[in-house]
């Protein structure tokens, strides 16, 4: 089973920048589907964005033209690049790993956007 570890999450202001990383635990062959899902305070957990291992990526339409996901294959590490970051972006950060029918998750990471 892989580790995900996520970093980068803390408080910011409206308009400004943050940058998720998450690094897998272990070799990550084959193909496979690296991920941030996201849940909100009562919310439910939902998609943010996605990249396959063939580096085609997907973005929810909340986040489209502000976040910008990317991964290094050599480092098994996911980034996702959060710019113009809003007060509805505040929740916990979840690194998703989809490969061969198994998911594995991180922790998490919480981000703050104060108005």
């Amino acid at each position: 089973q892989v580790q995900l570890v996520e970093s980068g999450g803390g408080l910011v202001q409206a308009g400004g920048s943050l940058r998720l990383s998450c690094a897998a635990s272990g070799s990550i062959w084959g193909i496979n589907v690296m991920g941030w899902y996201r849940q909100a305070p009562g919310e439910e957990r939902e998609l943010v964005a996605t990249i396959t291992s063939s580096i085609s990526t997907y973005y929810a339409d909340s986040v489209k033209g502000r976040f910008t996901i990317s991964r290094d294959n050599v480092k098994n590490t996911v980034y996702l690049q959060m710019n113009s970051l809003k007060p509805e972006d505040t929740a916990v950060y979840y690194c998703n790993l989809k490969r061969y029918g198994v998911d594995d998750w991180g922790k998490g990471t919480l981000v703050t956007v104060s108005s």
